[in-house]
């Protein structure tokens, strides 16, 4: 009896002091952080799967307003042809590689050039160079979009990251950049802001450096989308984590059928074990 109690009042311990924790985390940077939301991605599970609709709009997104400052190292424009992606047609993607300048080079003369994109080329950056990035932003360097979907996250705590262990929840970076970019706000009035800073609930510390984005309306969707900061939000980080992850796609479908290959073969040794082994006298 003893021994069961003190068992219970241990595990209550650790709740209570898992539970106290994380306010204790929320509070730095002034007490006003919060944990983004949870939102339903397509992608998100075992059997999610890409929207291509969705990755064309949040593509949108990133080319009208986030490439102005964000670079993208790792897309080529090829990529937005291929399966499991936004899916343009080689056609389309041609005409968007077409609207950008490449320095290429040298030519025969052993001077460089520019000439149109080409869709082998990678998404050209916004500046030249990461000191050339941060003159232009005020000292502060835009992080490359290509994998922060997979590199950014917020804490969950205790038991909340064992409870998406087992139910597969992977997508906490990108419910923080969606929370991001529709968690600008006017700053309480027990915050001081630092000059040329901007407050935002869900960035750790709460000022941010990047003035907010994007506003409802900004950017033309013909699909029939709602034009909204929370729906442009929701598309382009949609396809940053097409970006960091091109090929969810394919792997959760590999998965699949090895899960089912397994099940086969292991019902084919099983009935085999038993032919085999039923002439044997025990």
């Amino acid at each position: 009896m003893t021994i069961r109690s003190s068992l219970f009042g241990a595990v209550a311990a650790a709740f209570l002091l898992a539970g106290a924790g994380a306010p204790a985390l929320a509070a730095e940077g002034g007490g006003h952080d919060n944990r983004p939301h949870r939102l339903s991605w397509s992608f998100a599970g075992p059997f999610g799967m890409y929207d291509p609709a969705q990755l064309q709009r949040g593509f949108k997104v990133f080319k009208e307003v986030c490439a102005a400052c964000h670079s993208a190292n790792y897309l080529y424009f090829r990529n937005l042809t291929q399966e499991g992606g936004p899916r343009f047609t080689e056609a389309q993607a041609k005409q968007v590689a077409g609207e950008y300048q490449i320095t290429d080079g040298p030519n025969d003369s052993g001077d460089m050039f520019q000439r149109p994109g080409r869709l082998s080329d990678h998404w050209p950056a916004p500046f030249p160079n990461d000191n050339a990035a941060r003159a232009a932003n005020g000292g502060a360097l835009p992080p490359d979009f290509s994998v922060l979907a997979k590199a950014r996250s917020y804490h969950v705590g205790f038991p909340g990251f064992i409870t998406d262990a087992f139910i597969q929840y992977q997508e906490h970076g990108v419910d923080y950049i969606h929370a991001l970019l529709t968690g600008y706000a006017d700053a309480p009035a027990d915050v001081h802001l630092q000059p040329g800073l901007q407050y935002n609930k869900y960035f750790p510390g709460n000022q941010i450096a990047m003035p907010k984005p994007i506003s409802d309306g900004q950017v033309e969707y013909t699909d029939g989308a709602p034009q909204t900061v929370d729906q442009y939000a929701s598309d382009v980080s949609a396809f940053m984590m097409w970006m960091a992850e091109p090929h969810l796609d394919s792997r959760k479908r590999i998965g699949f059928q090895v899960m089912i290959f397994l099940i086969v073969l292991s019902g084919l040794l099983y009935f085999t074990k038993k032919k085999i082994w039923s002439k044997v006298d025990h």
